[in-house]
């Protein structure tokens, strides 16, 4: 027995909007796409890559050192940026002769592409806030500069976790 056309359409338009809300959902709670916009995080990231970023990790967890992610910028919210976590709330940060100090050790950081330029003063990162840089520290607007400083929680949008274009470049990221 064949369905109607109205019968047909109907089932189609809720399939639709099932898709949409689906979608709607999955991007804006679990996992959303970005593109690498300038070259402050090569070498891990080159500009013009395509990632996936997931967003619902830092509802359970507090971002960890090391890790690769996406945030607002402060000055500009409608702007995202994608930088490294240096530094978590309560350690202190020091750059002195183009080395990264976090709570006193010297970083080891096999991801940058050159020595540090300039010196930060040590700072002890404040309550619900992170410390970010990027891979390539001399051409990278990070937390050193006022216009980003310090991060806070609440202007993260997720933790990068893989590069999927171009195909031949696909990775994930630590």
């Amino acid at each position: 027995m064949n369905k109607s056309l109205g019968a047909e359409i109907k089932d189609w338009i809720i399939s639709i909007v099932i898709a949409v809300v689906l979608a709607l959902f999955i991007r804006h709670f679990i996992v959303e796409l970005y593109l690498v916009d300038g070259p402050s995080m090569e070498p891990t990231l080159e500009n013009h890559e395509r990632l996936v970023v997931n967003k619902f990790v830092y509802r359970f967890r507090e971002p960890k050192k090391g890790e690769v992610l996406i945030f607002q910028y402060p000055k500009d919210p409608s702007r995202d940026f994608i930088k490294r976590v240096i530094a978590l709330p309560g350690d202190t940060i020091e750059i002195k002769n183009g080395h990264v100090f976090v709570n006193g050790k010297l970083q080891n950081e096999p991801y940058i592409l050159s020595q540090t330029k300039g010196d930060y003063p040590l700072t002890t990162i404040p309550a619900g806030h992170i410390f970010v840089m990027g891979d390539n520290r001399n051409n990278s607007e990070d937390s050193r500069f006022p216009d980003v400083g310090f991060v806070p929680f609440n202007l993260i949008r997720g933790k990068a976790v893989l590069v999927f274009w171009p195909l031949n470049e696909i990775h994930s990221l630590p």
